[in-house]
């Protein structure tokens, strides 16, 4: 009807303006109202936490899409969310009207912060120090800021230049990323059938008879030289005594009491020796 009065949502749009421009317009006035509101009334506390939940509600959406800008980075959009969510709470709690009446230039890094404070604190799945993690983001943003003025990607002596740090400093950084997330063992490796733990190689047998092994070494290096040829010959070369003792110039017999002295020996050092394993 002609002349009658209209209501605008606060999400609506003007005629003649966009409308992205419009939306931020009004959800800045109507942040800007409520945070007057808060500042300049005598409120009790429950009426001001009523108009902090309502400043929240409104700037939701923002808090939601700086949270996008974080996801396939291996944490769900969920909880990314839940994380800006709570940043918002945290800049509006906190926010100070009469150091400036922009609400969102306040409140748009501090849910930044809390989204990279939530992957530097919890996401990692080897943890490095949090230099690393620190280097690491910056790594990051040095790198898209020097590819988009180069159209390249900046080698690593360009970032430490860019950065001031030791070019180890920056390959350390870069290595420290593969501990942000892990492949499960039951995961198929890339383009290929089975599994991880497929390749993982079975526990060694032998491990278990690493003292008796050193202990024996040990035992033998005591033996006269003779005596470790002969057992060397017998046991490695498997050579009959005839063949030892023609190659050792003696006779077989000889031969044999040789060999028998040097096992009984073995024998018995063995078995004072610490750390042997015993039957």
């Amino acid at each position: 009807m002609s002349g009658s009065s209209t209501t605008t949502s606060p999400g609506a749009t003007a005629p003649g303006a966009t409308a992205p421009t419009r939306g931020r317009d009004v959800l800045a006035e109507q942040t800007a109202a409520l945070l007057e509101r808060i500042h300049a009334e005598q409120v009790d506390p429950t009426e001001r936490q009523r108009l902090v939940d309502e400043i929240v509600l409104l700037n939701l959406p923002v808090a939601r899409s700086l949270a996008i800008r974080y996801r396939e980075r291996g944490v769900a959009l969920e909880d990314l969310m839940q994380v800006a969510a709570l940043g918002l709470v945290k800049a509006a709690n906190g926010f100070d009207a009469e150091r400036g009446t922009d609400f969102m230039a306040y409140a748009a890094p501090t849910i930044t912060g809390e989204i990279k404070r939530h992957f530097r604190d919890t996401c990692w799945a080897v943890r490095p120090p949090r230099r690393l993690q620190e280097l690491r983001t910056r790594v990051a943003a040095t790198t898209q800021s020097l590819s988009q003025d180069s159209g390249r990607s900046p080698t690593v002596k360009e970032l430490a230049a860019a950065l001031q740090v030791s070019e180890e400093d920056v390959v350390e950084a870069m290595v420290s990323s593969n501990g942000y997330a892990t492949a499960s063992l039951d995961a198929p490796p890339d383009g290929e059938s089975g599994s991880w733990a497929d390749t993982v190689a079975d526990p060694d047998s032998t491990l278990g008879t690493t003292p008796d092994r050193l202990a024996l070494q040990q035992v033998l290096a005591r033996l006269p030289e003779r005596e470790r040829r002969i057992l060397a010959l017998r046991f490695f070369a498997d050579k009959t005594q005839s063949e030892i003792g023609a190659e050792i110039g003696v006779t077989q017999m000889q031969v044999s009491r040789l060999l028998s002295r040097a096992l009984r020996r073995l024998r018995e050092e063995l078995e004072d020796e610490p750390g042997a394993g015993r039957p």
